[in-house]
């Protein structure tokens, strides 16, 4: 990084402080606040800009072991970074998974290698996530797991999972889990209701979500343990974790911006860019979400990251698989659908999106502030950007936003004495 650039007027958001426009120094890796711009700085105009720490993704799947047809860690992280994001955790879902010490040390020394910035690893709760044998959660613990999950997969056997979350407690590990009874969800495919009976095509009942959910807080809290529950796209799972933090339930609980953004409408004609899982809801569903977004009963946002071939996601609706990527498209979809028409706020995005997933893992949480250590993106409103292949970095593009044009992009990242890309490496400047 240059010794010292000032960014002049940019809107700064970050955790703790009143939203400002004010001129911001990088020097040396670190915040200035200066009351006279330095001489020696290159400068960037921040007019109409905004300047905000770096997001963090709690729910990312980057398939790197196994099926590196779809992504890698360099893609993944490549794609990140585009969009915002400068950490995430590692979903265990790999081939083989990531349910013993070895693997978690693999898949560290892998990223260290080829990310585009530190990640952090999840591990599994049961060996080869089939629910049945806990894995080797102390060992993973030990080699740096942040978090134990079975992700996409829920743990079916309730005394398994009791036992997980009793070790966990004691080890201080996170429990993540995917709250689905299958038994009532079946083979579904989409949402159960008019749309799915319109289409022909099997529901997912909201029931195998809503018992899956009010099951799995309740074993954490008999055994006085934390909990966070993953994907959820119900307003009555909404109710059910407000219940239950009123209760004083350790339980958090995050939300995809793709279940803010569309409904099981959206599926169309089929179209398998919307399969995903837990399945898009009728827009009361979406609106419940939103509303528990900015209240905060929804701690934090997760893009959910699934990569799938093009082969696979043109298969028909039924057979295609769940999924759908959001690590370079989330930030620009959540400013053009909600920030832009006032639905949600860039403090409340800022607060769900980088600094509640930090703090759920133990991690430290960026802030612009000074002294406090560079961490953050800058983000043009006016910008438009359009999600062209090259633009979302990934070999995989099963998304909706493939080839639309949104308004809002970021155009700036930089963390530490490391200028990421975009106009803090140059350009820009007056």
């Amino acid at each position: 990084m240059e010794a010292r650039i000032l960014i002049r007027q940019v809107t700064v958001v970050s955790p703790g402080q009143e939203t400002a426009v004010r001129d911001v120094l990088m020097a040396d890796g670190h915040w200035e606040f200066p009351e006279t711009p330095p001489g020696d700085a290159r400068v960037i105009d921040g007019t109409g800009k905004i300047l905000l720490p770096g997001l963090y993704d709690l729910h990312a799947h980057l398939r790197e072991p196994g099926r590196e047809d779809s992504e890698t860690i360099a893609t993944g992280t490549a794609a990140a970074l585009a969009g915002g994001f400068t950490g995430l955790t590692l979903m265990p879902d790999t081939i083989p998974p990531v349910d013993n010490g070895g693997m978690v040390q693999s898949l560290l020394e892998i990223a260290g290698r080829t990310a585009l910035f530190p990640v952090q690893v999840a591990g599994c709760i049961t060996k080869v996530r089939e629910g049945k044998e806990l894995a080797e959660i102390g060992e993973m613990r030990s080699r740096g797991a942040v978090m134990i999950t079975d992700d996409p997969d829920p743990v079916a056997n309730p005394q398994v999972l009791r036992r997980a979350l009793q070790y966990s407690r004691d080890l201080g590990v996170l429990v993540a889990t995917n709250c689905d009874v299958r038994e009532l969800s079946g083979q579904g495919a989409m949402h159960d209701g008019s749309i799915s009976y319109r289409l022909g095509l099997p529901g997912l009942h909201p029931c195998a979500e809503e018992i899956g959910i009010a099951r799995d807080i309740r074993l954490a809290q008999s055994c006085g343990a934390r909990i966070h529950i993953r994907g959820v796209s119900t307003a009555r799972s909404v109710e059910t974790i407000r219940r239950y933090k009123s209760e004083g339930a350790a339980v958090t609980a995050e939300a995809t911006p793709h279940h803010l953004l569309f409904t099981d409408e959206s599926v169309g004609n089929y179209d398998t860019r919307y399969k995903v899982k837990p399945p898009l809801r009728p827009e009361a569903d979406r609106l419940a979400l939103l509303q528990a977004v900015r209240d905060g009963v929804i701690d934090l946002l997760a893009t959910d990251h699934t990569p799938c071939t093009w082969f696979e996601k043109t298969r028909d609706f039924g057979s295609a698989p769940f999924g759908m990527t959001g690590l370079a498209t989330a930030l620009s979809a959540l400013h053009d659908q909600l920030i832009s028409k006032d639905l949600l706020t860039w403090e409340v995005l800022v607060a769900r999106f980088s600094d509640a997933p930090r703090r759920l893992l133990g991690l430290e949480a960026p802030t612009i502030a000074p002294g406090a250590a560079v961490n953050a993106i800058l983000f043009d409103p006016r910008k438009t950007i359009t999600f062209t292949p090259a633009i979302l970095k990934s070999p995989s593009l099963n998304t909706p936003f493939l080839n639309r044009t949104l308004t809002g992009a970021v155009v700036g990242a930089a963390l530490g004495t490391q200028v990421l890309f975009g106009e803090f490496v140059g350009g820009g400047s007056e």
